[in-house]
């Protein structure tokens, strides 16, 4: 096991785990950290714990020191300066009538470099732009294209349920979402109801997605033919509902007619898998589309 503290360089932006170094750090202090692009400035969003050596990414490095009032003001000095040089990118980007967009700039805390964020559709040939903010800024220059997921955690913004958005306001890293999510949670199908302000499938999606698949697991399939336990009573399930566990059969008469009865999923014993293939209602959907969505 070893003693780790978890940092993070931005608000909402991955936690990194770092040797404190036998220094009293507690949750909520500025440090100073040493990293691949050099000198940077941190907050501790996760205090001091024990975790498995496995899951460390060696070399684990060392919190140099507790901020101080000078190292505070030079971060405060970099953000301000990162306003200025925004303004003057966005003028070289039309000077150079380049096809992108500047989403955010970053300073790293040493001023050893200038990272520019941005998105566009395919790829930018910015080498003579690189090189006069180069002229400009003294310093090493980065330009980092990144996909409009990210764009949307840069900028923020209300998300459909009317809170800010979830990975603006916490959301550490990006998980997988899917359609079949979209699909197992009985949710519509509709593009402009399951995805989010960067036009991509919610994140939330994947918040209740484990509920959902266990419980799916418990219930029969489409189409199976049941017998309804401690009833003579036999059907085919023509829905599921995952959330409820609960499933929709329609159970047949001595007429040979039937009607639909919600049964709790406990209640049905599977008598054979896939009898008949039932036709579920789905909206009128375009399957290219959907799958734009997905990341």
């Amino acid at each position: 096991m070893i003693k780790v503290v978890g940092v993070r360089f931005k608000s909402a932006g991955k936690i990194y785990y770092f040797d404190p170094d036998k220094k009293w750090i507690k949750e909520g202090d500025f440090v100073i950290v040493e990293t691949v692009r050099g000198i940077e400035y941190g907050q501790i969003v996760v205090g001091p714990k024990m975790v498995k050596e496995e899951d460390i990414v060696q070399p684990l490095k060392k919190v140099l020191r507790l901020a101080t009032a000078e190292d505070i003001k030079i971060n405060q000095e970099n953000k301000e300066k990162e306003k200025v040089a925004f303004e003057i990118c966005l003028k070289k980007i039309s000077e150079h009538k380049l096809d992108m967009k500047l989403v955010d700039i970053e300073y790293t805390f040493d001023n050893n470099k200038v990272i520019f964020y941005f998105t566009a559709d395919g790829r930018i040939d910015f080498r003579e732009l690189v090189k006069d903010l180069a002229s400009i800024f003294r310093t090493r220059i980065e330009l980092r294209q990144i996909g409009v997921r990210d764009e949307a955690k840069m900028i923020g913004g209300l998300g459909p349920c009317g809170r800010t958005m979830c990975c603006y306001s916490f959301l550490g890293e990006f998980y997988p979402v899917s359609i079949k999510m979209a699909k197992e949670q009985k949710l519509s199908l509709n593009p402009a109801k399951i995805s989010g302000i960067c036009s991509r499938l919610m994140c939330c999606l994947n918040y209740e997605h484990h509920v959902y698949d266990e419980n799916i697991k418990e219930l029969p399939d489409v189409g199976d033919k049941v017998k309804i336990i401690g009833t003579n009573k036999t059907g085919i399930v023509v829905d599921i509902n995952p959330l409820f566990k609960t499933a929709k059969v329609k159970v047949y008469k001595e007429d040979d007619t039937g009607e639909i009865e919600e049964i709790n999923g406990s209640d049905i014993k599977v008598v054979e898998e896939g009898v008949v293939k039932v036709k579920q209602e789905d909206e009128d959907i375009n399957l290219d589309e959907l799958k734009e969505l997905e990341d």
